[in-house]
């Protein structure tokens, strides 16, 4: 054989070893990352309702200062958000985790309320921050709600008294999972707010999810290392740094003891999607919650069409809007 075919040979070998190498990762990294030994049949998502069962509304053009008040959908349900009976009835429907907001009063309670004015759903006037939480009370939190562009408002006079206070809520659910989000940003909320968490026993702490703006998530994480806390920054490291190195079963600091909210579009892309990935999430006390779509305002999974999107034998947790609708739909897909 002269040196030019053995040469070719020799270039042959070695091609022919780099693409056996290469076939060797592949297989290697989808062994790591597949779904298919940690299938697990006959289960349905875990609910998280989204500040209990509340008054929903079109999400088309909607802001973070959106007056959703005003826009909601005819009434199918009495409930109003954030209310003590409508985490009840959210969790007599099944809901795994209930969420609220809480802003923090002027005598440094922690009011259980979203919206950054109190003008849009109440008979108030400015910020919770100037009012005790007493006064708060005396506010009716049905006030503002239409559904026919202010024609009749079928709420009002039937929120007096109903906005509770966070220590209530600790009161009326003692040993169930709660999602609190944070709605200010001084660090002031987060260190009352820690005045209420530091008493709890580990196991009840297990119970309580904390996400809000980087600030108060950062000294609530400084307090406490095993609570589970998120902040957009946070999530955003976590779902870069796993995406760059996840690959390799490598589970990254900043994706342990947090929450990840994530749309269903970009879960996808997640090494290990989905029964893997959550499976390697469970083990660093950090759940998985996945909101519709591409992740827009508060976008749940509020219909029969939109759970269709879910991967099958989905063990995840979903945020919905109509707890009272998915739940029924949930279990007749088991």
């Amino acid at each position: 054989m002269d040196k030019k075919a053995e040469k070719t040979k020799r270039s042959s070998k070695r091609i022919l070893i780099i693409i056996i190498i290469i076939i060797i990762i592949l297989i290697s990294i989808w062994a790591n990352n597949t779904s298919f030994w940690v299938r697990d049949y006959n289960v349905s998502p875990k609910l998280l309702a989204h500040r209990g069962l509340a008054q929903t509304f079109s999400l088309e053009n909607i802001k973070w200062d959106t007056n959703t008040a005003e826009i909601i959908y005819k009434p199918e349900h009495p409930y109003l958000e954030n209310t003590i009976e409508s985490m009840k009835v959210a969790f007599s429907y099944g809901a795994d985790v209930v969420e609220f907001d809480i802003q923090l009063t002027k005598d440094n309670q922690l009011a259980v309320f979203h919206d950054f004015t109190l003008d849009y759903r109440t008979n108030g006037t400015g910020e919770v921050s100037g009012y005790t939480m007493e006064e708060l009370k005396k506010l009716d939190v049905g006030y503002g709600y239409t559904a026919d562009d202010g024609k009749t408002y079928p709420f009002r006079g039937k929120g007096i008294k109903l906005m509770p206070s966070i220590e209530e809520v600790f009161e009326e659910f003692p040993d169930k999972e709660l999602l609190i989000h944070i709605k200010t940003y001084n660090l002031e909320i987060a260190q009352v707010l820690w005045d209420y968490l530091k008493h709890m026993e580990k196991e009840r702490l297990l119970q309580i999810t904390v996400y809000g703006p980087d600030e108060p998530i950062q000294y609530l994480r400084q307090q406490c290392d095993t609570l589970r806390v998120m902040s957009i920054a946070n999530m955003k490291e976590s779902f870069i740094t796993y995406e760059l190195i996840g690959w390799t079963g490598f589970i990254p600091n900043s994706i342990k003891n947090t929450e990840l909210h994530l749309p269903l579009n970009y879960a996808k892309l997640l090494w290990g999607w989905p029964n893997k990935f959550l499976q390697r999430m469970d083990s660093v006390n950090t759940r998985v919650v996945i909101v519709n779509g591409e992740g827009g305002f508060s976008d749940g999974f509020d219909n029969e069409e939109s759970l269709k999107k879910l991967p099958k034998n989905f063990s995840g947790y979903i945020w919905t809007n109509r707890i009272d609708k998915i739940s029924e739909l949930t279990k007749e897909s088991k």
